[in-house]
């Protein structure tokens, strides 16, 4: 547990995809989940990330940022940039000051759509991380809404999906990565899976009264920098129920789901987007981490051999699917 409860990061900022098939990907975030491009960067030069490919920047419907996901065309399907919103420029200094502490830091960059300066760093696995304060704010044209405390109007087609809710990295060593995260950004643990021969399976860390925000997990190849998943909000465990039909009707692979975890007790639906990343339409009900002293939550691997809440056995693909695809 981190030695106080106030909280120098705000949320998960936004998330970078790769994906190999570009056009396949931006319609199913763009049609499937109803998220709005809002920006477009063409297919030549070398951005931040030593990408060369075309990217998409698209939103939420109530992302009160400009964007919420950038959709990036490369040669694998994977994660590129993840970025975290600190809550004031003082939070920022302090937490950079913390990263560089460890070794890890990269230094100050340009933000992407909408943000200010960025301190890139990367996590003891190798993702590619960032972190900021900055931010210009959505402002509805032709998609304001009827009231004026959301972001921009329901679209009222596909998913919906509100807004992103939570990463899940893959790591060579979970325990490495989520004391990075205690330390460097001061996340606090929510829940923790502990292996019985130590160490742990998976690691959540929220930074706001939402019970997680980042996750580690066992990368069982041991490959280091991959994706497990990227999870999107919707309002209702309705709209995950229909999100389902959606999705059986439009021909994507259903991985897991309709049902609800253990862990955290979320609703969950785990698809893979047609570029190969796993997604997930993830929906908390109304639970959230109010207590301050609110202790650490440990899983033993026998409690976990009893599956997910309602006793759905964990499918064999959710622990050996990560992105990139490690080709053996």
């Amino acid at each position: 547990m981190t030695d106080y409860t106030s909280f120098d990061v705000a949320h998960l900022g936004n998330v970078e995809l790769l994906t190999p098939d570009f056009e396949k990907s931006l319609w199913f975030f763009r049609d499937l989940l109803a998220m709005r491009v809002v920006a477009e960067t063409g297919g030549s030069g070398t951005n931040n990330n030593g990408s060369n490919g075309k990217s998409v920047y698209l939103r939420t419907w109530d992302e009160y940022q400009l964007y919420t996901l950038k959709l990036t065309a490369w040669a694998d399907a994977g994660v590129g940039r993840t970025t975290f919103r600190t809550t004031s420029q003082d939070a920022l200094q302090r937490r950079v000051a913390a990263i560089e502490a460890t070794g890890l830091g990269i230094g100050w960059v340009d933000g992407e759509v909408g943000t200010g300066p960025a301190y890139a760093f990367r996590d003891p696995d190798g993702h590619d991380l960032a972190i900021y304060y900055e931010t210009e704010r959505y402002v509805a044209t032709d998609d304001k809404p009827a009231l004026k405390n959301q972001a921009s109007a329901f679209p009222g087609r596909g998913v919906n999906a509100r807004r992103l809710d939570h990463v899940n990295f893959l790591a060579k060593d979970v325990v490495a990565n989520g004391e990075f995260v205690a330390t460097a950004l001061r996340g606090r643990e929510s829940e923790r899976i502990k292996l019985d021969d130590g160490g742990y399976a998976a690691w959540w860390f929220h930074f706001n009264n939402k019970s997680y925000d980042i996750v580690y997990s066992d990368d069982w190849l041991k490959h280091g920098n991959r994706l497990h998943h990227v999870a999107f909000a919707p309002d209702t465990r309705e709209d995950i129920l229909k999100a389902a039909d959606i999705f059986l009707e439009n021909g994507i692979h259903i991985e897991s789901g309709p049902h609800k975890h253990a862990i955290n007790q979320t609703f969950f639906l785990y698809v893979w987007e047609p570029g190969g990343n796993r997604i997930e339409l993830a929906n908390a009900g109304a639970r959230l981490l109010l207590d301050p002293d609110s202790p650490v939550v440990e899983w033993t691997q026998e409690e976990r051999k009893k599956g997910q809440a309602w006793g759905m056995k964990t499918i064999e693909t959710f622990h050996t699917h990560g992105t990139p695809v490690v080709r053996q």
